[in-house]
């Protein structure tokens, strides 16, 4: 069976919060999996706010980060838009989760 390739969404800081969560309880049980987490509207502050475990996981949309005027002072990976991010990996194969 080949490797588990999964995107998990993060559109607020509640999924922020599922996602981080799913991402490090998937790479328990399958270590070869693939995760990113694509974060944008509110997932973006929170993940700014609150660094964790998985930031190397995680894009953040810069459409988002524009709209909220945020700096991305981590500079955690970003993404132009995380709906062409989510539709691209999607057509590679990618499983998609909404946290």
């Amino acid at each position: 069976m080949p490797p588990i390739r999964l995107l998990l969404h993060a559109p607020t800081a509640e999924a922020l919060i599922r996602a981080r969560r799913n991402a490090v309880n998937l790479l328990k049980a399958r270590p070869d999996a693939e995760v990113l987490i694509i974060a944008n509207a509110g997932a973006v502050a929170a993940a700014l706010t609150t660094p964790d475990e998985t930031d190397p996981m995680l894009r953040l949309c810069r459409n988002s980060l524009v709209a909220q005027r945020l700096d991305n002072t981590l500079a955690l990976t970003e993404v132009d838009a995380a709906v062409v991010t989510l539709a691209e990996l999607q057509a590679k194969g990618w499983a998609y989760i909404r946290a």
